[in-house]
């Protein structure tokens, strides 16, 4: 076992293969460890998120020594664990690639389609996105398939798929480096259902050549799920709020959907977490009540009825239109109370990139599993807002709930302006050994420019010196963390927000400190970045931990 860091709040540990990680994973779940919020099993690594003001590295470490020394010695069933689930996938065997993978094996066609059917596949971690599982355990000849040279740009829904030791199904339409031998009608990911995900990791998966089966084929197209369709108002909410304009980007989000590892989601939420808290404190709501998050100005709320909003985050001029024609200024990081038809407009920001909007009562909109965050990578959660929709406010929150607002204007944040030099803290790890020590020097010495492809997923960072692997062989996915600093071939890297995939397959050369997550988040395209190493690269020993025992 190694115990890397992949962050200050998360130990990526990493095993000799998928039945060890398992074995640990397994152990985990049924004998778990304080302060431990959300386990990530890959193919041979297992993501540990953690709470430091709980646990200390050095605990943690000794915690999950503890559990594997369990498992390896008891090499029985975790008690009260159940006979796993099996389902069924008919495919279609006519894949692209299947005559080329046949070929590869020294195989016919239909001795791959035979011993792709021939047992029960093992469902053991969730991949890129939302419905993807990999699947292990298949015939042996079946194994070590490489992906492809150049990936596809589009891989169709249903698509059944092979790539190193494993099997999996694409949930949706998307890229994908993966050989792919045939298609299946069955949806692997629907949020109507009471189990959006047809597969979970612990079932078993019996995939059916549709012509041994006798059973059609078709391929509907996906309807809408419940997470697509336009917001209802509530026709009983004290008041409304009409979007005569949205910008370029206004999404619903809150605190984030955790413990949704297992379906092949990531937490998502607000960017800006201590923006949000902000604004809803300043019109009496629980921090975690969802607010809308605003992209670089436009946005125009009409108000039906009276209510109570405050903007926070980005610093952005703020104009009140009244019904009459009158039109003036107002503060940000206020309380501010619209009477009917009065109209409030954001301007384009001076400092920071993203606005938070409260208002008091909450927004009346109807949470995904469990959150009313937007996931954009993902596509869980309400969609974007249009302009011309409606929410219904203030009936979102119970009234016993609710404080006082806060009158005086709150401190606004000392945010970045455009072409502004920011300097952010990162911990090193979990793969920076796979860099040369010139890769991390470059890292840290050398400004890194914002550019205008980052979005929620991540910020697309370019620096004049591209970053140097030491090692070039391929890194089995394994799961990341929001911060992390991921260097795809190219060299330039990838800092990931909190729509990112939650696994990848590029090395993490380092991960943002998480008291610097809210600031990266500002950060507008042009910005000069440079990074500031606080905690070096180190395995946790018994001897020495990397992190700090607690929070500074």
């Amino acid at each position: 076992m190694r115990l890397l860091p992949a962050s200050d709040t998360a130990l990526l540990v990493e095993l000799a293969d998928l039945e060890q990680t398992l074995a640990l994973y397994r152990a985990a779940q049924a004998q778990p460890i304080d302060g431990v919020q959300e386990l990530v099993p890959a193919a041979r690594t297992l993501l540990v998120h953690y709470r430091p003001e709980a646990v200390t590295p050095t605990e943690l470490a000794a915690a999950l020594r503890a559990r594997q020394a369990a498992a390896q010695a008891g090499g029985q069933p975790v008690a009260g664990t159940r006979a796993a689930r099996q389902v069924e996938i008919v495919v279609r065997y006519d894949g692209e690639d299947l005559p080329a993978v046949a070929e590869r094996l020294g195989l016919s066609v239909a001795d791959v389609i035979a011993r792709h059917t021939a047992q029960p596949w093992q469902a053991a971690f969730a991949g890129f996105a939302p419905g993807f599982v990999y699947l292990a355990g298949g015939h042996a000849s079946l194994r070590g398939i490489p992906r492809r040279p150049s990936p596809r740009t589009r891989v169709p829904a249903g698509a059944v798929a092979l790539a190193g030791d494993f099997s999996a199904v694409y949930p949706a339409a998307s890229p994908g480096g993966w050989q792919l031998i045939g298609v299946t009608a069955v949806p692997m990911w629907d949020l109507r259902r009471a189990e959006p995900a047809y597969v979970q990791p612990g079932f078993q998966v019996q995939f059916i050549d549709q012509r041994t089966a006798g059973r059609h084929i078709s391929l509907p197209a996906v309807p809408d799920s419940e997470s697509n369709k336009p917001l209802a108002p509530d026709q009983q909410a004290p008041a409304a709020i009409e979007f005569e304009a949205v910008g370029l980007q206004t999404l619903v989000q809150d605190a984030g959907r955790h413990g949704m590892a297992g379906l092949g989601i990531s937490p998502s939420g607000a960017l800006d977490l201590p923006a949000m808290r902000q604004a809803n404190r300043l019109v009496g709501n629980p921090v975690h009540t969802p607010v809308l998050e605003h992209l670089l100005g436009g946005l125009r709320l009409r108000c039906h009825g009276r209510a109570t909003l405050a903007v926070s985050g980005a610093v952005a001029p703020l104009t009140l239109h009244a019904p009459d024609g009158r039109q003036w200024p107002v503060p940000g990081h206020a309380a501010l109370a619209l009477d009917d038809g009065d109209v409030l407009a954001i301007g384009a920001p001076s400092a920071g990139v993203r606005c938070y909007v409260a208002v008091r009562g909450g927004w009346q909109v109807a949470p995904v599993l469990g959150s009313c965050a937007t996931d954009t990578l993902a596509h869980v959660g309400p969609p974007a807002l249009q302009a011309g929709q409606r929410l219904a406010v203030g009936g979102a929150v119970p009234a016993q709930a609710l404080r006082a607002t806060q009158d005086a204007a709150a401190p606004a944040p000392e945010l970045p302006r455009a072409g502004a030099q920011v300097t952010l803290d990162v911990v090193a790890g979990p793969r920076t050994d796979w860099f040369g020590p010139e890769a991390l020097a470059r890292l840290t010495q050398q400004p890194w420019q914002v550019t205008p492809q980052s979005n929620r997923i991540g910020l697309r960072l370019h620096g004049a010196e591209p970053l140097a692997r030491a090692r070039h062989d391929e890194l089995p996915s394994e799961g990341t963390v929001t911060g992390a600093i991921q260097v795809p071939a190219g060299g330039q890297p990838v800092l990931f927000l909190a729509d990112h995939p939650l696994t990848g397959g590029y090395p993490v050369i380092a991960a943002v400190a998480r008291h610097h997550l809210p600031l990266a988040a500002q950060l507008a395209a042009g910005c000069q970045l440079r990074f500031r190493l606080v905690a070096p690269f180190a395995e946790l020993g018994d001897a020495h931990d990397t992190l700090p025992e607690k929070p500074a």
